[in-house]
């Protein structure tokens, strides 16, 4: 069949952290004949080689070409280009890896759209990723009505004769920043680019050992000039005015201004920043006009106009200032109410631990020049984002633990200005109302199995931050319950180390209270079953339940309804199959399921020919404990096991 996707992995020494990247790509849903993986190894000198070439002897899919050390990514990306048979290519870091359907739907999604470019979604892993482009699907973009500059990584896919028909290749050599080079002419030239913003389609990880190539420190003089040649670009294919203007804006803001801001200016060593000042001074006196520095956020522009009249120690100072801030979030309390679990949170800015105050009256005006000093800068910053608070935005953004995807949920906002007593300040909160579905979460669909956290995401001023949401009251957190939606059982708890919101699905036992089930509460009439427990449904649910003597196992369906704060099981059990033993009682809330999961109840049933009594389960000695958790850990150290990454209760 012919060859859909060419996925090109430039590699060098990546050890272990190639395996993933591997096993993403051979698990991909398009079907093997219809993609290939080439592995262009560009002068490795660790075990990788001898990998790669076994796995190609294994797999049809996969080709691998060996070449002398090229000193970066541009040259082997070239070679995988010349060599692909591929409709479209696609860029994949050797330490990164895909979502198992990403190549099937960013190829869909680009042919049905017409696109030279495709843009799938990102997750980072201890990296930082692009966040509004993603919000939704785009199947039309452009660099005039989406943020598609916010993405510069060559991640993408790209269509193979547009690259041949525009003559496009990556720069070589040893050098920074030639994917910008690449990626911002394909996009200013492309007929088509489409976004993918449903579905994580690339995982951008960030290695243990912090060895990814963006990681490395550079020379200041090598990278910027690296970077004039990306302005270059952007001035060939773009007329002077706002679209270019716009263009250039990301390059101040991404890779000079938030350079010198905050915590990332102060954590580099003094003579080192010293030498980024210069060239940025450098860079942005040649290059950008004053329309560039005037589309910045208010803070921004303080960094930017310090830069240009070359003021490092007041630089400092403003950073100084920058790294204390943070976003808080707290939240109130929380209920289930039909299938949704509904809350509130308050975020706001603060400073040393308390609310950030600002002025509480004065005319916002242009930033004439860089202010006299640090206080004045403080000032028309706190000016500035008290008249744009209106436009402020706050976000709910559901986190999964173990891949880092992410997903925005809907919340409606209100913000408040609030004096603070007498003293003309005033603080800017924002309030957020939640009516959480985790049945279409994630995008839609259901969350998944997992751990999930929350996070609040702030826009504020010239800020864009995060919050873990938390600490939570008190009452919140004992009012706290599981709810079983959709066949799936959603806790909602708040971490044991910093009492952060997160979310358990299908993977509590113990935290979901079931063992304060009395033998007392629960009625047995004839063989009819009824037990209260400590579950919000929204409505009548089709659970199982099994009955396990030392002998067998018996299951009868039953069912869940709503009373009270809780829920009602009621089941009708087999009497005459229950005779003569003694039975352990568990749930399943979700019978269809492919591994049904059961929930243990501690119930225990006694049956005679006629009757049925109920007792408290007896429970296993601490020597039967210990022997449980010997054998598990046994089975780990065997590879019989896998041990759990995460504990729910810590993150």
């Amino acid at each position: 069949m012919p060859v859909k996707v060419s996925v090109i992995v430039p590699v060098y020494n990546p050890g272990r952290y190639i395996e993933d990247c591997i096993d993403s790509l051979l698990r991909q849903s398009l079907p093997s004949d219809t993609y290939e993986v080439i592995f262009v190894d560009d002068g490795s000198t660790d075990e990788t080689p001898a990998r790669l070439d076994a796995l190609a002897a294994d797999e049809p899919r996969v080709k691998v070409i060996h070449q002398e050390n090229s000193g970066w990514s541009g040259k082997p990306r070239n070679v995988g280009i010349d060599a692909a048979q591929g409709e479209f290519v696609m860029f994949v870091d050797n330490d990164d890896h895909l979502g198992d359907e990403a190549l099937e739907r960013m190829y869909d999604y680009g042919v049905a759209n017409g696109a030279d470019v495709v843009v799938g979604k990102m997750a980072g892993q201890g990296r930082q990723v692009p966040v509004e482009l993603f919000r939704r699907n785009r199947p039309r973009a452009s660099v005039e009505d989406a943020p598609l500059i916010d993405s510069l990584t060559p991640h993408k896919m790209f269509r193979r004769a547009f690259l041949d028909e525009i003559g496009l290749r990556f720069p070589e050599g040893r050098r920074r920043l030639e994917d910008h080079v690449f990626v911002v002419e394909a996009y200013l030239r492309a007929a088509n680019v489409c976004v993918i913003g449903d579905y994580v389609c690339y995982y951008h990880v960030r290695r243990d050992d912090s060895a990814n190539a963006g990681f490395q420190r550079f020379d200041p003089a090598g990278y910027f000039k690296n970077l004039r040649e990306a302005l270059d670009v952007v001035e060939r294919y773009t007329e002077p005015g706002p679209v270019r203007d716009g263009l250039y804006r990301r390059w101040l803001r991404v890779e000079m201004v938030e350079r010198m801001r905050a915590k990332r200016l102060l954590a580099m060593p003094d003579d080192y920043r010293r030498k980024q000042f210069e060239e940025i001074h450098h860079v942005v006196t040649e290059r950008f006009g004053p329309a560039v520095a005037a589309g910045l956020p208010a803070t921004q522009q303080v960094v930017a106009s310090l830069i240009s009249a070359c003021r490092y120690d007041d630089l400092v100072a403003f950073a100084e200032w920058e790294a204390g801030l943070r976003l808080s979030a707290r939240p109130g309390t929380l209920q289930w109410r039909d299938g949704r679990l509904h809350f509130d949170y308050t975020a706001e800015l603060t400073s040393g631990g308390t609310p950030l105050t600002f002025p509480g009256s004065g005319v916002p005006t242009p930033l004439d020049g860089p202010p006299k000093s640090t206080e004045e800068a403080i000032a028309w910053v706190g000016t500035d984002t008290v008249a744009q608070f209106g436009h402020a935005t706050l976000d709910l953004l559901m986190r999964e633990r173990s891949s880092a995807a992410q997903y925005f949920q809907p919340v409606e906002v209100t913000r408040e200005i609030v004096p603070v007593e007498d003293s003309g300040r005033v603080r800017l909160v924002l309030r957020a109302t939640v009516a959480f579905d985790p049945a279409r979460a994630v995008e839609g669909a259901p969350l998944r199995i997992g751990l999930w956290d929350t996070y609040a995401r702030a826009r504020v001023g010239g800020w864009s931050k995060e919050a873990r949401i938390g600490p939570g009251p008190r009452k919140a957190r004992a009012a706290t319950c599981a709810a079983v939606v959709g066949g799936h059982v959603v806790l909602p708890y708040w971490t044991d180390q910093y009492g952060h919101l997160s979310l358990d699905v299908d993977r509590a036992s113990k935290r979901l209270g079931l063992s304060g089930l009395s033998p007392d509460a629960v009625e047995l009439s004839g063989n009819r079953l009824r037990a209260p427990l400590p579950l919000h449904v929204p409505a009548g649910t089709a659970v199982l339940v099994r009955l396990t003597s030392p002998a067998r196992s018996v299951e009868t369906s039953g069912t869940l309804s709503p009373a009270g704060d809780g829920a009602v099981l009621e089941a009708d059990l087999p009497v005459a199959d229950l005779s003569g033993a003694t039975w352990r009682t568990a749930l399943c809330a979700a019978p269809d399921a492919s591994e049904p999961r059961f929930l243990p109840l501690p119930l225990a049933l006694r049956a005679d020919s006629h009757t049925v009594k109920v007792a408290r389960a007896p429970q296993p000695s601490p020597l039967r404990r210990l022997a449980r958790r010997v054998r598990r850990r046994l089975a780990v150290v065997l590879g019989r096991r896998t041990e759990p990454k995460t504990r729910a209760g810590k993150a």
